[in-house]
């Protein structure tokens, strides 16, 4: 199918404007492994904290919970140190509400990376931050986040290196690959702190932890009875298994020595690893016709982590041909934008049959923008990204209360003037 057949299919419109963000520098590095973890960390910090204090002057700031009971169960970080959570109770109506954020920050693939990986806070929780701000989804106003503000919210701390999904250890190493541990360990501690009785619950997750929210969708949803409303929303977590500017596999070359390394492929949903390779059932695409629970995927076209570290990673660039593009998308030649909008279609491609689900949601904007959930002025602000009339809050809110179906998709860059998209100089 072509791109305007596609598109007519889609039956797509909108508008929006272009947004500077912080500067930024890209870096490159030696070895190929280092690039992607490096990336990712320096990239979901730049996304995510930077902009706490635009939209929300004064965040509600939330402790650190270490989950006392996990070690017992071998439910360790990276280094062995205890993972945690932070929660805000709900209150009011939302007393009996749980929203799970499963918090996100790339991958290891190498015992080198994941050793540098547990002198952070991806891999230890030593490193992590005593308090953070919840914003966005997770904050307690209602003026900021209109369905989900009264609800115990729950940040779940990411310290394994592979979406929550791990299984195994490097002794020699001193590496501890428990994310599939860690993960059953927090949901046990909130069980008996009351999300048992929850009649209502989302699990969600940003950029690898978006992936990590498809990957435990179902095993979430079995958590409760049948009379609790379950749902799950992948935000970023929509990785593609797409060739890069080389001609070659980057992501995939990199998610495969994740799978490997970390033991993932015992935790992978049957009903994939049933037909196809471990590495190929890491990627989402292949996944989400399997999730029985309702799911939402909040994704950008022009997924600004995919662009470049995916796409255009240095192993794939070396001689920098992207670069500018990378920084800036106004940068982009004709050729590469031509690129790019060749992405967009394989991602539309990806969720076409998903979307037809009357139980699933998709809000795909055409932005170059990473995690949109956790950011107050992505999330909902007077200028938040919209298509049509609806922004990502509101849609997210419909979709989860039954108050109407939600199969948003923008038209191609640049018609959308209303994004805040990432330029990193």
């Amino acid at each position: 199918m072509g791109s305007q057949q596609l598109m007519k299919f889609w039956g797509v419109m909108i508008f929006v404007v272009g947004f500077s963000f912080s500067k930024w520098a890209v870096e490159s590095f030696d070895f190929y492994d280092e690039f992607f973890y490096n990336k990712t960390e320096q990239v979901s910090s730049a996304f995510l904290e930077s902009g706490y204090g635009d939209a929300a002057p004064t965040p509600l700031m939330v402790g650190l919970t270490l989950i006392e009971g996990a070690a017992a169960q071998g439910a360790v970080c990276l280094d062995g140190t205890l993972p945690g959570y932070h929660i805000h109770r709900g209150f009011g109506s939302g007393a009996s509400s749980w929203l799970i954020q499963l918090e996100g920050g790339g991958w290891c693939n190498t015992i080198r990376s994941c050793v540098y990986r547990k002198t952070t806070r991806r891999g230890s929780s030593t490193h992590m931050e005593k308090q953070i701000p919840f914003t966005g989804i997770l904050s307690n106003k209602p003026e900021e986040n209109p369905d989900f503000f009264n609800w115990n919210r729950i940040k779940v701390r990411y310290c394994d290196g592979a979406s929550f999904a791990g299984e195994g250890e490097d002794k020699v190493a001193q590496l501890q690959f428990r994310g599939q541990r860690i993960w059953q360990a927090a949901i046990q501690d909130l069980m008996t702190k009351g999300m048992r009785f929850a009649d209502r619950a989302l699990l969600s997750g940003c950029s690898a932890g978006g992936l990590a929210s498809i990957l435990h969708c179902n095993e979430f949803r079995e958590l409760f009875p049948s009379s609790t409303k379950v749902k799950c929303l992948a935000d970023a977590g929509l990785f593609m298994d797409s060739i890069d500017v080389s001609g070659g596999h980057a992501l995939r070359n990199f998610f495969s020595g994740v799978v490997k390394l970390q033991g993932v492929e015992k935790n992978l949903p049957s009903t994939c690893t049933n037909y196809l390779d471990p590495t190929s059932c890491f990627f989402p695409q292949n996944l989400i016709a399997n999730i029985k629970t309702p799911l939402f995927i909040l994704n950008a076209a022009y997924d600004s982590w995919q662009v470049q570290a995916s796409l255009a990673p240095p192993v794939a660039d070396p001689h920098g041909t992207w670069r500018d593009c990378k920084l800036n998308h106004a940068r982009c030649t004709a050729s590469q934008i031509e690129f790019l909008q060749a992405f967009r279609i394989r991602m539309l491609n990806a969720v076409r049959s998903f979307s037809m689900s009357e139980q699933n949601g998709l809000f795909i904007n055409s932005c170059f923008a990473h995690c949109q959930s956790e950011r107050q002025d992505t999330w909902f602000a007077d200028d938040s990204p919209a298509i049509g009339k609806m922004g990502i809050a509101l849609a997210v809110g419909d979709w989860y209360f039954d108050r109407s179906g939600i199969k948003a998709i923008d038209c191609a860059y640049p018609c959308d003037k209303t994004c805040h998209n990432l330029v990193f100089d």
